[in-house]
């Protein structure tokens, strides 16, 4: 069988499983304990994963913070962020229901959401999105990389149009991290969601970058507990996990760019030979993502007439919505 949905998840790296199996049967301290060895080697452990996990996206490692995945970085992105006198949120529909399912509950709570449309091939209008932009807008949320076309967001110009205009932008970068190149001081990010199993890390464990530099951003828990990652998301911390984000995240920064021009030419040669309409701008998407149409086709039965291929119509989150 053929394994063709990696935006769903992607395999575990032999190498990435190497560098965790320790902290399962050896180095199993919390890292939160003090003063012993265990806890100070699972504490060494969680920080160099840490150092991983920004140097991707040059960040400074104080500003990871640890989560369980995207879906709980994006709501603490979202529901957490603050400042005084405004609390307007804007977003786009073709967002991760993760952010929009985030958004109408603030909705429905009283809070103002404003939610753009895109054009035909899944790009964003960045003029519609200036003028939606006001004094009262606490929040733009925009993710980097679509999941089901690939389709690429200009974060730079977005980080502009935010940064102009005094509001925060957050990017659920969870397709493209590890994949496209993210500087989030060039590209004026004030938060930013990933999570290691979307780059052959393992799953349960995720990170939410928030600025800590020119502008600080505020930022609150969504729950309380002991009191971990400085009170932002607190819980004990999930030390196999975590190493496993930062060795995916080290692999990624070695092979990242040899390996995508690679999966590029893979795709490109895939599509040349399907009769098939390609949906969204090919000119600006992901390498590894390709999402196409057959005329009079139903998508369902293709692939049921395919069943050596794995592969979606839709995202896996759409996916079990819908059943």
């Amino acid at each position: 069988m053929i394994y063709l949905d990696y935006n769903a998840t992607t395999p575990l790296d032999p190498r990435v499983l190497e560098a965790m199996l320790p902290y399962f049967t050896e180095q199993y301290g919390n890292a939160s304990s003090r003063p012993h060895r265990f806890g100070a080697e699972a504490r060494d452990a969680v920080e160099a994963a840490r150092v991983e996990a920004a140097a991707l996206i040059g960040a400074d490692p104080e500003e990871i913070t640890w989560t369980s995945g995207a879906t709980e970085s994006d709501n603490l992105a979202i529901k957490g962020v603050y400042a005084e006198g405004r609390s307007e949120i804007i977003t786009v529909a073709t967002e991760h229901r993760a952010v929009l399912d985030a958004c109408e509950r603030l909705e429905r709570e009283g809070r103002k959401v404003v939610v753009l449309g895109v054009r035909p091939d899944g790009s964003l209008d960045l003029d519609r999105l200036a003028a939606a932009v006001t004094e009262r807008t606490l929040l733009v949320s925009v993710m980097h990389a679509n999941n089901e076309t690939g389709v690429l967001h200009p974060l730079r110009e977005i980080g502009a149009i935010c940064r102009s205009k005094g509001a925060y932008f957050h990017t659920d970068a969870v397709q493209s991290y590890g994949k496209e190149r993210i500087d989030v001081d060039a590209d004026q990010i004030d938060l930013l969601s990933a999570t290691a199993h979307k780059f052959c890390g393992p799953k349960g464990v995720g990170i939410l970058y928030v600025r800590k530099r020119g502008p600080r951003v505020r930022c609150g828990p969504l729950f309380n507990g002991g009191g971990q990652e400085k009170g932002l998301r607190p819980g004990t911390l999930n030390v196999p996990g975590i190493v496993g984000f930062g060795a995916a995240a080290a692999l990624c920064r070695k092979e990242r760019d040899t390996e995508q021009p690679r999966i590029r030419a893979l795709r490109d040669r895939l599509e040349a030979a399907l009769k098939a309409t390609v949906n969204g701008d090919v000119k600006h998407r992901l390498a590894n993502t390709t999402n196409v149409a057959f005329e009079g086709v139903d998508a369902d039965a293709l692939m049921k007439s395919l069943p050596q291929l794995a592969m979606s119509s839709s995202a896996a989150c759409t996916s079990a919505r819908l059943q």
